[in-house]
């Protein structure tokens, strides 16, 4: 149940950041659902080999690199699916930035309903 409220949020959270940034596109619900998932399965199996792999680069940029790896996981997802689209570069590092931090936000909203 909690994985599936955890989807959700971030469905929500990407459909957010059209709002935001006008160079980052969702058409719907449906794109959203499924950004979600490829995002969420992404960063759980891509991400970590990557942060490894450019471990040096990350220390020697005093962990600064890991938003460089964020925007372009970002990006490239927003490259493949239909429905969503990041434009540039810069667009995927911002908006994995504000992503993460609404996702953040109402996760939290809805952790402090709970109890």
């Amino acid at each position: 149940m909690r994985l599936l409220l955890v989807w959700l949020v971030n469905a929500l959270a990407l459909l957010a950041l059209p709002y935001i940034f006008t160079s980052i596109h969702v058409s719907g619900f449906t794109a959203a659902l499924v950004a979600a998932l490829v995002l969420g399965l992404i960063n759980t199996l891509i991400r970590p080999l990557l942060v490894l792999l450019t471990l040096p680069v990350t220390v020697l940029t005093l962990g600064l690199f890991i938003f460089v790896i964020n925007g372009l996981l970002f990006w490239a997802v927003g490259s493949w699916l239909e429905g969503f689209r990041v434009d540039g570069f810069w667009a995927g590092v911002f908006g994995a930035i504000v992503y993460s931090l609404i996702s953040w936000a109402l996760s939290a909203l809805i952790a402090d309903r709970k109890r």
